[in-house]
């Protein structure tokens, strides 16, 4: 019987028994890696527990034990393994409903900013969700203030919808993580919250935002970058899906037009959707590039819910890149299980026979990565998860990540991949990846044909 969720008191009840001279602290640690172990293995934690070695008593004989049925792989290696393992707690009423009926629901409630009250974005989602109920607020951020940031109001996002005036940050200079290599990129946030439901996405933690905003005042972010920076990467998707919500608010052709006007620039839509009737109602600009986070089918089907198939999306970027767009592809993140290179080397090759190479601006390649807090999420909101596990480790960005050695075959792989039917002119860079695992592969690419930048994510 798999017991994945079995309280985390329980389980230190049962090692506390077995193993009476251990603390709390020691009782926690092995009860975490009880519990993965049992998750990992469809087990249950009594038989895991009764195949410890009888004459294994101590503790780092214990942990040590354990972590080698944990980490097989890293054991093998004989990768020195130093995590220290946080509680293991899950809320059952945390885990996200993914049987629903529609990828982009409809909202139950919409909120107003008075200041967007009268804009064309409030009139047409007034008319279009004529059952919500609607209320108009004096300031987005004092009403906000008031409501519980936690997994279950993250799970309810899509109910409430808020349309704002925004009046600050229209464009900033991505903040990157500490630790990896900076990337140049710049973001404009024209949303914040996203409809999809991939397991891995940072926003699980990263959001403090009752539900999803839209700002109404498009032409205030548009006329903002008239006085930003020239001559720079600028991209929309960070905190929310670039194209998922352009039925509803039209943004991207406005984009498009502005942008004609600075060819000098770039400007990304980046996306898991195959929402492009906006884009291709209108000529194509050479400075827009549309952008399509690629992963296989089966990744797709268990790990990102309600977003366009692989199939959907190549067919898409085919579609863009044939109306006179310039097209990229981002492998981020690449997930790692046994096998991995034969499905990703096939997702590459479709890649290439959907879309001419010559009209590909750029592709990027990023491993798993997230933060502590982050996996506890996933363990809530996702638990029948697959990604967790993998053997994460804390990487010298704090973050956990793949063994070094796995991410370097993965990038290895991978590029090798890109470079073997990409076009000179392609970019191929790393997302948000350490200093020490971005110049072992920039030293392997000595004379390349592909110059590997540093990469955003």
């Amino acid at each position: 019987m798999n017991e994945p969720l079995l309280g985390m008191i329980s389980i230190q009840k049962k090692i506390a028994s077995r193993f009476p001279a251990f603390g709390t602290n020691k009782c926690q640690e092995i009860g975490r890696l009880v519990s993965e172990i049992s998750k990992r293995e469809d087990g249950a934690v009594d038989g895991i527990l009764t195949q410890i070695p009888v004459g294994c008593k101590a503790y780092p004989a214990v942990k040590d034990h354990l972590l080698k049925r944990r980490f097989p792989e890293a054991s093998a290696r004989g990768d020195k393994i130093s995590e220290v393992f946080s509680s293991f707690e899950i809320d059952a009423t945390h885990a996200v409903s993914l049987m629903r009926l529609s990828k982009v629901p409809a909202p139950k409630r919409i909120f107003i900013e008075s200041a967007a009250e009268g804009s064309e974005l409030a009139m047409r989602l007034r008319q279009k969700f004529a059952s919500a109920t609607t209320q108009i607020i004096s300031s987005y951020k004092e009403f906000s203030s008031r409501s519980a940031f936690d997994i279950p109001s993250y799970n309810r996002r899509t109910d409430d919808l808020y349309i704002v005036h925004e009046k600050h940050d229209h464009f900033k200079a991505c903040p990157c993580s500490p630790g990896v290599v900076p990337c140049g990129y710049h973001n404009v946030n024209l949303g914040f919250g996203c409809p999809f439901e991939c397991s891995y996405c940072f926003l699980q933690n990263y959001t403090n935002a009752p539900g999803i905003v839209l700002p109404a005042n498009l032409d205030d972010f548009l006329e903002a970058f008239k006085s930003y920076k020239p001559n720079i990467r600028v991209g929309s998707g960070e905190t929310t899906d670039s194209l998922v919500y352009d039925d509803l608010t039209g943004y991207a052709a406005r984009i498009v037009e502005f942008f004609r006007s600075y060819p000098q620039s770039t400007f990304e839509f980046k996306t898991k959707s195959d929402n492009i009737h906006g884009l291709l109602s209108i000529d194509a600009s050479p400075n827009i590039v549309v952008g399509w986070s690629l992963n296989p089918q089966d990744i797709i089907d268990r790990e990102e819910y309600f977003t366009a198939s692989l199939a959907q999306r190549l067919d898409a970027a085919h579609r863009c890149a044939a109306h006179g767009y310039r097209v990229a592809f981002h492998f981020d993140p690449v997930v790692y299980s046994p096998g991995w290179d034969a499905a990703y080397a096939d997702v590459v090759e479709r890649m290439f026979n959907a879309v001419p190479a010559q009209s590909i601006a750029w592709i990027s390649v990023g491993t798993l990565r997230m933060t502590r807090q982050q996996k506890k999420t996933i363990e809530n909101r996702f638990p029948k998860n697959k990604i967790l596990d993998a053997e994460l480790f804390t990487a010298e960005d704090g973050k956990l990540r793949y063994a070094k050695d796995v991410r370097l075959d993965i990038i290895e792989k991978m590029i090798t991949w890109l470079d073997e039917r990409a076009v000179s002119s392609t970019l191929i860079y790393l997302c948000m990846e350490t200093e020490s695992i971005w110049k072992v592969i920039q030293d392997q690419r000595q004379g390349s044909k592909h110059r590997l930048i540093p990469g955003n994510g």
